[in-house]
């Protein structure tokens, strides 16, 4: 009896682990999932909705030089942090969109827009990935050249030359006569 209420107290502890875990598991995703609503300070909101907006939406468009694959909006960064409040100074002093995107550019260079624009500068960035698929292609393509090349021929495709034809009439002729004293012969 005792060896029954140890087991069901056993399965107990392992179910309850179990949804500890899973628990924990979910919070986990939730908060991996809400860097955006965890990067925007709310001291650093404007009190003007329209002007936040617009922050909001350049904030978008501008890459985080320290995370590199996330917008100033959505890293947590401190650099990401001090641009996001370079943008709300510049668009509480009158400033454009153009004229905030222009100022920032101007001093982290074109790498800091989420869209590069096609420039002389960003030529390369732009043109690099069909390069790499077009030397894929043609790597591919020299190694089907070179697999074609090394391939047995198929029968028919390919006449023998007259000379080619006379000497493998000769080799199969002397291939039959050294067999035919070799032992016996299936049929």
């Amino acid at each position: 009896m005792r060896s029954g209420a140890f087991e069901s107290g056993l399965i107990g502890l392992y179910g309850r682990s179990k949804a500890v875990a899973g628990a924990v598991l979910l919070v986990a995703m939730l908060a991996a999932l809400t860097p955006a609503a965890q990067a925007l300070d709310p001291r650093e909101r404007l009190n003007d909705p329209r002007l936040e907006e617009r922050a909001r939406s350049l904030s978008a468009e501008l890459r985080c030089l320290v995370c590199q694959n996330q917008s100033i909006d959505d890293s947590d960064a401190p650099l990401a942090k001090d641009l996001r409040r370079l943008v709300r100074e510049r668009l509480q002093t009158g400033a454009t969109d153009t004229e905030v995107k222009d100022f920032v550019v101007a001093r982290y260079g074109d790498f800091v827009l989420l869209k590069p624009p096609f420039n002389t500068h960003t030529l390369l960035l732009w043109f690099t990935p069909l390069i790499v698929l077009a030397l894929i292609g043609l790597m591919i393509r020299r190694a089907m050249g070179m697999r074609e090349a090394t391939a047995p021929v198929a029968s028919g495709s390919s006449r023998l030359s007259a000379d080619e034809e006379k000497r493998l009439a000769e080799l199969l002729r002397g291939a039959n006569e050294g067999n035919r004293g070799s032992g016996p012969t299936r049929t």
